[in-house]
């Protein structure tokens, strides 16, 4: 039986307070990318209650995505959009989805992201990675943006971090690792990189009234 949306609310207020609980339901935050930092980002956020999600994904699940994606073997050849949509539908029932099975560029990115308060990159590729990020910067200044920047390999946890590049600008990962090098993706470690992203979003909110730059890593 699925609970009442003010049990969920209570729920959650019970855990976060009710002022911040009220910033995370009133934010919209867009996630880039629904592989493995993607939808574990998007699986956090939801379970923390933020009221509206915009998911951007081209691609299928494949069951090579299931070891480190928030992905069922049943959902195999699903457009992600609509396998995760599905998947943070049974955590957070009430949550607002907003989902676009495209391909992110500089011509698209602006209309599919204006209305969000933070925008997380979760791409896999180092350009894509880049063109969101230069577009984000340069024409939606005013927009927090978090990328990942590896997280690859099965070296410590404790290399995977946050810093703050500029006072809307925040990185995530341990800045070095590459796949390209060989070492392969461990769920854990890509686990980490996304939960350090939906971290900084609820960081973000919960300084929300106040000045920037106190926002500190």
């Amino acid at each position: 039986m699925i609970p009442k949306k003010n049990e969920m609310i209570n729920a959650l207020e019970m855990r976060h307070g009710k002022e911040l609980q009220e910033r995370f339901s009133s934010a919209t935050v867009a996630v880039c990318g629904l592989g493995g930092l993607g939808s574990n980002i998007s699986i956090s956020l939801a379970r923390a209650g933020i009221g509206k999600l915009i998911l951007i994904d081209f691609d299928k699940v494949d069951i090579t995505n299931l070891h480190r994606q928030q992905y069922k073997a049943t959902q195999i050849g699903m457009y992600k959009t609509d396998a995760l949509s599905e998947n943070l539908k049974e955590i957070s029932p009430y949550i607002e989805l907003e989902a676009h099975t495209v391909y992110v560029n500089e011509d698209n990115a602006k209309d599919l992201l204006n209305e969000a308060d933070i925008i997380c990159e979760a791409f896999d590729k180092a350009e894509c990675k880049a063109m969101l990020a230069n577009t984000v910067l340069e024409n939606m200044p005013a927009k927090f943006l978090i990328s990942g920047s590896g997280m690859a390999g099965i070296a410590s946890a404790n290399t995977i971090k946050t810093r703050k590049v500029t006072d809307l600008f925040y990185i995530c990962g341990d800045e070095v690792s590459d796949i390209s090098d060989g070492t392969g993706l461990f769920s854990s470690r890509v686990m980490l990189c996304a939960a350090h992203q939906a971290h900084m979003v609820l960081r973000i909110l919960s300084n929300k009234t106040k000045e920037r730059r106190n926002i500190n890593e």
